[in-house]
């Protein structure tokens, strides 16, 4: 069946848009060589593609796509992706943000097509913007047991302890969108969670008022926060149980994964926006991928790849 016209199927009905559609030859589409069928629209006069409505439409090294993903995914940083892959810096960076942008409506669309979560454990892992007087905050919130990642929100505050003052002197006063970011993070869980579900998080104590804003028949549960343990990078606690294990788990595979989130690295995050978009990348990846069997993880790399491409 003949698609319909992208630039004028709008206005018509699918049927009547179809029937003004006809064949006209075909391409070899060089960056993966692959052929690729071409239409020509009566009404419109218009030439299009299959490609045409597709993500990677005029991409010229779209094969890069999904192995990028699979080496930001595992602890490369983008120079040497681009190294590795005999790309230049700018085509890593520019696709960076179209696979960011790809990664959070997948992540979205996959999460609303599992059943709502009754028990959902949420905090906040810590990062920096170029230096650690400006840093970073990840609200992150995960199912519990499964550990899938459900959303995640960046935001900023202001240095604390001895660079308090060191930051105030060299970048001059940091607002504080930590409330901002729990915010925006709750309203996208709405369809995700069930409205008795049980939050589950450490004692801080902004986190029971802004919680009961957007679900207040849901049970928030905090525990008291524990030492963390050198092996997780951190964010594994020193203690025999650790209730938010799922939650602390998962920060762990995080830091463990991006290289921009390592401990004492000198791959730091230069724009948060970029960052928002590597942990889109990998919270899709770690959902889809890491937290599967390996039949499924099989089944899932043979799907990238063709949607990718």
């Amino acid at each position: 069946m003949n698609p319909s016209c992208p630039y004028c199927s709008p206005k018509l009905t699918s049927s009547d848009a179809r029937t003004l559609v006809r064949r006209c030859g075909s391409f070899r589409r060089k960056s993966d060589s692959r052929s690729v069928q071409r239409f020509h629209c009566r009404r419109c006069q218009k030439n299009f593609s299959r490609s045409t409505v597709h993500p990677a439409y005029r991409q010229k090294k779209r094969q890069f796509n999904d192995r990028l993903r699979k080496l930001l995914c595992s602890g490369v940083s983008l120079r040497r992706s681009a190294k590795l892959l005999h790309l230049s810096r700018t085509t890593v960076a520019r696709k960076l943000i179209y696979l960011g942008e790809i990664s959070r409506n997948e992540l979205r669309e996959s999460n609303l097509l599992h059943e709502k979560c009754q028990i959902v454990e949420f905090d906040d892992q810590e990062t920096s913007e170029h230096t650690k007087c400006k840093p970073l905050s990840i609200t992150l919130a995960v199912e519990s047991k499964t550990r899938r990642i459900l959303g995640f929100e960046i935001s900023q505050f202001q240095a604390k302890g001895h660079l308090t003052k060191i930051a105030l002197k060299k970048y001059g006063p940091r607002k504080d969108t930590r409330a901002l970011g729990r915010k925006r993070l709750f309203e996208t869980l709405k369809p995700l969670i069930q409205d008795n579900a049980t939050f589950k998080s450490d004692q801080n104590p902004f986190y029971p008022g802004d919680l009961k804003k957007h679900f207040p028949r849901a049970e928030h549960i905090a525990f008291k926060g524990a030492r963390g343990s050198v092996v997780g990078q951190g964010e594994l606690k020193k203690i025999r149980f650790d209730p938010l294990f799922s939650l602390n788990h998962t920060c762990a595979m995080t830091r463990a994964n991006m290289n921009r989130l390592f401990r004492r690295t000198w791959c730091t995050t230069k724009l948060p926006a970029r960052l928002r978009d590597h942990f889109a990348i990998y919270a899709v990846y770690h959902n889809e991928m890491l937290n599967r069997g390996p039949t499924s993880a099989v089944r899932w790399a043979s799907s990238r790849t063709s949607s990718l491409s």
